[in-house]
């Protein structure tokens, strides 16, 4: 007889929400009207509850005036600003798929992600960081590249040839957006998100209204938001992080969102947390880094934060331990999820303990499965490693248009693979261990770099580190640290060999050490990891090791 297994299901008192996003917000105007529902710091907006719902269906309306109808896809493209939030709701009332673009897609990227949903509008701003959105679309419509594409909007100033501007597509005409309205599900797909890999096009993870809004409220339950709440959201909002777990937790507890700016900014950050008496903060660990090694971090006053989540990739506990007792945030959570799950399935809880918190995941939210299998897709006795594999409402609907990668993904039982490496102890808690593709095998050990990284997180003098494999003749793969010194800091290969030496087993000490100012970083904050290995590759002259 197995021990334990390693299966949890989350029991919850409360039950799922069955209505749209676009009602789920005239629910929080009728009962937050005259609430702060939404401050930008950067335009200088704050808007009520009662506001945010009335231009959202005005543009909702506008939209429907151009002539799309419900199922329509209509692309976001746009840095954080109130304008994209709009769009988000007003896209839910219509019942418009909304299609989030990564701010830092180039032309080849928007071809393929317009194209492959057929998208018949866009809403886009001019550009962000030196990335020219409008020119490269009217270079994409002058090569007759986007032949689905009907409408331009720009968001901004005066619109140029081929756009409409955004404060234009406006309608007091609600008859028609209300009987819409009544028509839509809340298994209607709502957002398309496309999940970057390392090869292969990008994937259009399809999520419905029940999908986002469900996962968006259960996060907040977990941080226990209230309408006293004020949510500093520096994340990107075409990722979950920011448009679920930021906007539609905001929204299904009559809190405010805050944005500090167009793009991440820790100094902006620290100003808005300050100025607005944020009460939580979201951010991946490296935005954490970022704001507590601010030089000015002293002079803001931040003891109206309480809670808040780091998530997107694995939280070094040294960061977590920093943010607790520096940035007064005693407790925060810790979540842990994909895309295509809406995106969280595991979260810590506020009244975890702090080394809970700070050495799992926590446990599965409410209303969701996950199990730990192994090769052969058999469930693992709990604290053995394998496969996390996730079934509930959270699961995305499928690809878009992909039946052959959704089947990949999502078994004839509903369990959708994570592609990561986990495990569930006793009490229940998770633990991410890794990521499949980035295990090392050495000498036929199998080596899980984030163990690596949290034991050198220790070093005094590292500030973040990443650890990765590269090929090598003799073990078939040697682990590669990437560092970044704090500031004034200076080390030597030696002395992080010095320091791992006797302390962690002979052949988890990394084979080469590097010391870098930066790390390759996916706008959302997330490490390429496979660009560091490429890169040691390069540097090393190293082939793949199943290569001659």
């Amino acid at each position: 007889m197995m021990d334990k297994p390693s299966y949890v299901h989350g029991v919850g008192m409360t039950p799922l929400k069955s209505e749209t996003i676009g009602t789920a917000l005239e629910q929080a105007a009728a009962e937050h009207g005259g609430r702060l529902a939404l401050i930008c710091r950067h335009q200088a907006i704050r808007w009520s509850y009662a506001e945010l719902d009335a231009r959202a269906d005005a543009l909702a309306a506008g939209l429907l005036a151009l002539g799309l109808e419900p199922g329509d896809r209509i692309g976001i493209w746009a840095p954080n600003c109130a304008e994209w939030t709009l769009t988000q709701f007003a896209a839910a009332k219509a019942g418009l798929i909304l299609v989030t673009i990564n701010t830092a897609y180039r032309k080849a990227e928007l071809e393929y992600a317009l194209n492959k949903v057929g998208c018949r509008a866009i809403v886009t701003a001019p550009g962000h960081r030196g990335i020219d959105y409008a020119g490269m679309l009217a270079e994409l419509d002058a090569q007759q590249k986007l032949p689905q594409l009907e409408h331009r909007i720009l968001i901004g100033g005066g619109a140029g040839e081929g756009f409409i501007a955004f404060d234009e597509v406006r309608s007091d005409h609600m008859a028609v957006l209300r009987e819409i309205g009544t028509r839509l599900q809340c298994d209607d797909p709502i957002n398309v998100q496309f999940t970057s890999g390392t090869t292969g096009f990008p994937k259009g993870a399809t999520l419905s209204h029940h999908n986002i809004l469900n996962n968006g409220f259960f996060v907040g339950e977990q941080i226990g938001l209230t309408a006293q709440d004020r949510i500093c959201i520096p994340v990107p909002l075409y990722h979950c992080f920011g448009m679920v777990m930021g906007n539609l937790a905001a929204i299904s507890h009559g809190a405010a969102m805050v944005y500090p700016s167009e793009g991440f900014e820790a100094e902006a950050v620290l100003e808005t947390v300050a100025a607005e008496r944020c009460t939580a903060l979201y951010g991946v660990p490296t935005m954490f880094i970022a704001e507590l090694n601010h030089p000015d971090f002293a002079r803001f006053d931040l003891s109206s934060l309480r809670t808040g989540i780091m998530a997107g990739s694995p939280c070094p506990i040294e960061v977590m331990k920093s943010v607790v007792e520096r940035m007064h945030m005693d407790e925060v959570t810790i979540a842990y999820g994909m895309t295509e799950t809406s995106p969280v399935s595991f979260q810590s809880g506020t009244v975890d303990s702090l080394e809970r918190r700070v050495s799992t995941v926590g446990r599965v939210l409410p209303h969701l499965e996950v199990k730990v299998v192994d090769g052969d897709g058999c469930i693992v006795p709990r604290g053995v490693s394998g496969e996390l594999c996730t079934r509930g409402y959270s699961v995305m609907l499928g690809y878009w248009d992909d039946p052959e990668r959704t089947a990949d993904a999502k078994d004839e039982a509903g369990w959708m693979r994570t592609g990561d490496l986990g495990t569930i102890d006793d009490e229940g808690y998770g633990n991410i261990v890794g990521r499949i593709k980035d295990m090392v095998i050495r000498g036929g050990e199998n080596l899980y770099p984030r163990e690596i990284e949290e034991f050198l997180y220790r070093h005094p003098k590292v500030q973040d580190v990443q650890i990765v494999g590269v090929p090598d003749p003799k073990y078939g793969e040697e682990l590669c640290a990437w560092i970044l010194l704090k500031a004034g800091e200076t080390a030597s290969e030696a002395e992080i060999v010095d320091f791992c030496r006797d302390q962690i087993a002979r052949h988890k000490i990394p084979r080469y050490v590097r010391f870098v100012d930066a790390f390759p970083m996916t706008v959302t904050g997330k490490v390429q990891k496979f660009l560091i290995r490429e890169a040691m590759m390069d540097e090393l002259g190293l082939k793949p090791a199943n290569t001659a």
